[in-house]
């Protein structure tokens, strides 16, 4: 699997375990993606991949290298979409 492969995996399990926000961004802390049994076999290098994700800016998170244990609790914000953010932007306006 190639970095760009695994930047597409990434970003589904966050989608898969994190909470949508309603600007169509998606939230998930670091320890809730190390420790997940699935992404441990999807991942080799889950902060390598991390890295490479935040560098083509399809998500944010605060610091550069994330550790298992001392960065547990650090958020990690998968940005939306353009057509995510299109369709919150319509279910606000109809409402």
């Amino acid at each position: 699997m190639n970095v760009e492969e695994e930047v597409e995996k990434l970003k589904e399990e966050i989608k898969r375990l994190g909470k949508v926000q309603d600007d169509g961004s998606y939230k998930v802390t670091f320890g809730v993606l190390f420790n997940d049994d699935r992404c441990a076999n999807i991942f080799e290098a889950l902060v390598g991949t991390l890295r490479a994700a935040k560098k083509r800016k399809f998500l944010t998170y605060d610091g550069e290298l994330l550790l298992q244990g001392v960065h547990d609790n650090v958020e990690i914000t998968l940005k939306p979409t353009p057509a995510a953010a299109a369709g919150t932007t319509e279910a606000v306006a109809k409402n």
